[in-house]
């Protein structure tokens, strides 16, 4: 199995990028999974406090189950991956089955943050982009996906988001092989890591 982690920046285009990579890849050659299925089931809390929650920091992920069912992945077996709803900030009693392929990627703002999750990647890739163009993504977002106001988007922000991404996020960019500026609209890296991984699945 070929493990690629795919980083960057809250609205940096990392979802994008996957989508675009999957399309030029085999039918049923890639499993994806999400660092944001593995935050920390915080329903217990009042809302006055989920809103305090920092979904930035490295300690709001369950890093050890994520760690466990790439493992898991990896030797060939299925995973019960967790259901994360963000307008709740818990897990759903119901799990999503998840079967292991040719291709497994690791998507998530601080997967290049962990040691553990580094050590089980053998392509590391952080998606760049400029803080206005992210900061744009991140109020559509958060506005039409999270049920948040722009003011709340705007405060979230200053108070987590951009602190968290110059304390860990950016930081852990030094840790890529790959570095794909201007996010999504990258064609020319996209078709480079695609061809990357053609290669690789032909080798098997």
């Amino acid at each position: 199995m070929l493990v690629l982690g795919i980083a960057g920046g809250s609205g940096s285009g990392k979802t994008t990028v996957v989508k675009k990579m999957i399309k030029r890849l085999p039918k049923g050659s890639v499993t994806v999974i999400s660092q944001d299925f593995y935050y920390k089931d915080n329903g217990h809390l009042s809302a006055e406090e989920r809103a305090k929650i920092n979904f930035d920091h490295p300690s709001s992920i369950e890093f050890k189950l994520l760690v466990k069912h790439i493992d898991e992945l990896i030797s060939g077996k299925k995973i019960e991956m967790p259901i994360y709803s963000y307008l709740t900030c818990s897990r759903a009693d119901e799990t999503m089955p998840v079967e292991p392929t040719k291709v497994l990627i690791v998507e998530g703002i601080l997967i290049l943050t962990n040691p553990r999750m580094r050590d089980r990647f053998n392509i590391k890739v952080f998606v760049d982009a400029d803080a206005d163009d992210r900061l744009m993504r991140i109020i559509w977002r958060d506005i039409e996906e999270r049920g948040r106001s722009f003011k709340e988007v705007l405060n979230h922000y200053e108070k987590y988001v951009k602190p968290m991404h110059q304390l860990f996020i950016e930081p852990s960019k030094r840790f890529a092989d790959l570095i794909i500026p201007q996010g999504g609209a990258n064609q020319v890296a996209i078709d480079i890591l695609s061809s990357r991984i053609h290669m690789k699945l032909n080798d098997d």
